[in-house]
């Protein structure tokens, strides 16, 4: 397989902890610890445009489309609301009591998942949290959604992950122990089948969803950390991100390791890789870092 680095994004002033979709359909968002939110457009990538500054560190970032808004969740809990076409309208609300990790649009609600352990919904419409779920007595790590099965899968640092209902939030199992520690990264595979789970102790696992979530591969896939998964956009292979630097290329079918991108003969990154998107743009794979760059990739 041959990946190969096309460019090399700075501007940002510290970590760069979050990616996601931006206003179009060749452009992506950054969120990072010097609490800007930044857009960059993949046809000419290079310089960023600063869409919104946060006085906090931004753990996790969300684009609403249909309302032009941008979601942030920062370290101390808040949820900053901005919205692209009425500045004037942008709200900052103080919610969780700790950070913010995750954010996710589900229909015409948002939820998002705080490291006290709470899982919030909230009105798109009035900008508002409408209930709070106690899910965890630790931090809530990430999110995955699945469309087809109407289904939430949540990381958490208690080692779980917690599987729900995405219209009632019911609990539908808890996987104890998924991990030695926590869960960082999740992510339904594209064919429905499988849950693929990344955490704190290096490993990556794979979950049967139609055989009650049986674990039928678990590797040690990186040194430290799985921060982040992302799978192509044709479904067929996927990216794990870890605090090891390096960025590893998976069958989708057999998950075995297909590609290592890293500094010396890759270039790139000299820290933690915190988060991937594999955007659908002329299938780019985007990884950022600590080392406070992002990286395009394409095949």
């Amino acid at each position: 397989m041959y990946i190969k680095k096309i460019a090399q994004l700075t501007g940002h002033n510290a970590g760069i902890y979050a990616l996601t979709k931006g206003t179009d359909e060749h452009s992506f968002l950054s969120a990072a610890g010097d609490g800007w939110i930044v857009q960059w457009d993949l046809k000419a990538p290079d310089p960023g445009r600063l869409l919104a500054k946060v006085d906090d560190r931004v753990f996790s970032v969300h684009y609403l489309e249909d309302e032009q808004k941008v979601v942030a969740g920062n370290m101390n809990g808040g949820v900053h609301w901005v919205d692209l076409l009425d500045p004037d309208r942008t709200k900052n609300i103080a919610h969780h009591q700790m950070g913010i990790y995750d954010i996710k649009r589900v229909g015409g609600y948002l939820l998002t998942a705080g490291g006290d352990g709470k899982l919030t919904r909230w009105s798109i419409a009035e900008m508002k949290a409408i209930e709070s779920y106690q899910l965890a007595n630790q931090s809530l790590r990430c999110i995955a959604f699945s469309k087809k099965r109407h289904e939430l899968a949540i990381g958490a640092s208690d080692h779980s992950i917690y599987i729900l209902n995405a219209a009632t939030l019911y609990l539908k199992k808890r996987i104890e122990k998924a991990h030695e520690n926590s869960v960082f990264s999740l992510q339904y595979s594209p064919n429905g089948k499988h849950l693929v789970s990344g955490g704190r102790d290096a490993m990556m696992k794979v979950w049967d969803i139609d055989n009650n979530f049986e674990n039928i591969s678990s590797q040690p896939a990186h040194w430290f950390t799985i921060n982040s998964i992302a799978f192509h956009p044709e479904g067929k292979i996927f990216a794990t991100g870890s605090r090891d630097k390096s960025i590893k290329i998976w069958d989708a079918e057999n998950y075995q390791l297909l590609k290592v991108l890293e500094l010396s003969r890759d270039g790139g990154h000299l820290n933690s890789v915190n988060g991937l998107l594999w955007h659908p743009f002329k299938n780019t794979l985007i990884s950022c870092s600590d080392d406070r760059t992002i990286i395009l990739w394409r095949e």
